[in-house]
C-alpha cells in the first residue's frame, strides 16, 4: 500500500520520509549517495499521488498519529531495529511523534523544513494567519489545477520553468484534489508544540534560509523545545524542498547530519 521500497545493504537502515504534495521519488538526488553505504528503506505517504486513494482514510489522516502508526507498521514489518530516520516537513514531525511512541526505534531524526505549527499564535510566529490558510484551501477547492500552478512556485522558490518546480507540479498533480486539500488542512492545523518535550532522541534540523512555508526562527524555536539533543543548521537556500531544488547545497548537508552525530 505504500510502495515500499528497500535499496542497499548496510549495517544501518535510513528511512526517508517525503512531505505533502510530493512522493519518495523527492529523495531521488540524495539516494544513490546513501545506497552504498546503508541499507535505505523509501516508502510513499497514504494518500501520495502513486498511492490507491482507497486506502486514504479522512478521519485517520487528520492527525498526524495516523501517519506514524503507518511508519512504525513500516519498520515493524521490514524488521527494523533501530533507524536514521529523514523526514521533510510533514514526516519530520510524523517521526516525532513515532519516537514518542517507540523511541528504541530511532537513533536520530535529521528534520528537513520542520515546523511544529505553521500557524501564528499568541506567543509563537509560525509564518501564516488562519485567514491565509483559509484562503489556500478555498482556491484549492475552487480550482485545484490553478492552485497547484501558483503553489508550487511559491513553495520551491522559482518559476515554472524551473525543473524542481515542475516536479513538485507533476507529484502535486498526481494527487487526487480532495485527498490533496485533506492532508494540507491538517499539515496547516496541527500544533505538535505541547507534544516537543517528549521527543527524546536526538534531532538534526535542518532549514533553508529562505523558506515560504517555514521561518527561520521555527527551526530555533524546535531546537529551544525538543526533549532530547538537538542542532540547527540553516542553508543558504530558497524554498520548502531544498532537497529537490538546491541539492548541490541540501545533500551534502543531509549526508554529514546522516553520517555523524551531535557532539556532546
Amino acid at each position: 500500500a505504500h510502495n515500499v521500497n528497500v535499496l542497499g545493504s548496510g549495517e544501518t537502515t535510513v528511512v526517508l520520509g517525503h512531505g505533502f504534495g510530493t512522493d519518495q521519488s523527492a529523495w531521488k538526488h540524495l539516494l544513490p549517495h546513501l545506497v552504498d553505504g546503508y541499507r535505505v528503506i523509501l516508502y510513499d505517504n497514504m494518500g501520495a499521488g502513486t498511492t490507491n486513494p482507497d486506502y486514504f482514510d479522512f478521519d485517520r489522516y487528520a492527525t498526524l498519529e495516523g501517519y506514524a502508526y503507518d511508519l512504525l507498521a513500516i519498520l515493524e514489518e521490514f524488521g527494523v531495529e533501530k533507524c536514521i530516520y529523514v523526514g521533510h516537513s510533514l514526516s519530520s514531525m510524523t517521526g516525532a511523534v513515532a519516537s514518542i511512541l517507540r523511541p528504541d526505534l530511532f537513533h536520530k531524526i535529521v528534520m528537513v523544513s520542520a515546523s511544529p505549527r505553521f500557524v501564528n499564535a499568541d506567543d509563537y510566529y509560525g509564518g501564516f494567519e488562519q485567514s491565509e490558510i483559509d484562503e489556500l484551501c478555498a482556491a484549492m477547492e475552487a480550482n485545484y489545477k490553478s492552485w497547484v500552478s501558483g503553489f508550487a512556485p511559491l513553495a520551491v522558490g522559482g518559476d515554472m520553468r524551473s525543473t524542481a518546480v515542475q516536479e513538485f507540479s507533476r507529484t502535486l498533480f498526481n494527487t487526487r484534489p480532495d485527498i490533496a486539500l485533506s492532508v494540507f488542512r491538517t499539515v496547516f492545523t496541527f500544533d505538535l508544540r505541547h507534544f516537543l518535550a517528549r521527543v527524546t532522541v536526538p534531532c538534526h534540523i535542518i532549514q533553508s534560509s529562505k523558506d515560504l512555508a517555514v521561518p527561520v526562527t521555527v527551526a530555533e524555536y524546535l531546537h529551544q523545545n525538543l526533549g532530547g539533543k538537538s542542532i540547527v543548521e540553516v542553508i543558504p537556500t530558497e524554498g520548502h524542498l531544498p532537497h529537490l531544488s538546491s541539492p548541490e547545497m541540501t545533500i551534502p548537508v543531509l549526508l554529514r547530519h546522516i553520517r555523524h552525530d551531535i557532539v556532546d
